[in-house]
């Protein structure tokens, strides 16, 4: 079986994320979406409530599955089975920093290769960053979260001081 592992924080999860994953389902036998912890972050939800988030969007993609990843990516697609990464790219600027990870992940695990999907045009200026300070200040997150969480997002990450 040819299981990929598509890695992120999604804080929250975005409609770009869920494109690439969508995509990569066609791809591979299995999908496994590893929800980590980024620790240059502060993640507003914790990482296994993020993953129930992200359950109920992907819940009609019967090759995908979500699990809380802790520690090394490397060490979780060991335990997976996976020797396949899939990575979005929005820009040429997200090219540089996977690339680098694409390495030492490659260093970590010489069996591990990366696959890079290339964002669709519509979601090539989506992040979660973008989504948290808009639905923080207030503004309209429609089409940028899948609408099956749209509602939680918006109350989980709005904030009247319009902090994130």
């Amino acid at each position: 079986m040819n299981i990929a592992i598509c890695p992120g924080s999604f804080d929250p999860i975005t409609t770009g994320h869920l494109d690439i994953i969508r995509r990569a389902s066609k791809l591979f036998d299995h999908v496994v979406v590893a929800v980590g912890s980024n620790l240059r972050k502060q993640p507003r939800l914790s990482a296994a409530e993020r993953a129930r988030l992200i359950e109920k969007v992907t819940a009609d993609l019967e090759n995908v599955s979500v699990e809380v990843m802790e520690g090394l990516l490397v060490d979780f697609a060991r335990e997976q089975g996976a020797r396949v990464v899939v990575k979005g790219l929005r820009a040429v600027s997200d090219f540089e920093s996977e690339f680098e990870q694409a390495q030492l992940n490659r260093t970590l695990y010489p069996e591990l290769e990366t696959v890079f999907i290339m964002s669709a045009s519509q979601h090539s200026f989506l992040s979660s960053s973008a989504v948290r300070e808009i639905a923080a200040l207030g503004g309209d997150v429609r089409g940028l979260v899948p609408d099956g969480i749209l509602e939680t997002v918006r109350q989980i990450y709005s904030r009247s001081d319009g902090k994130i």
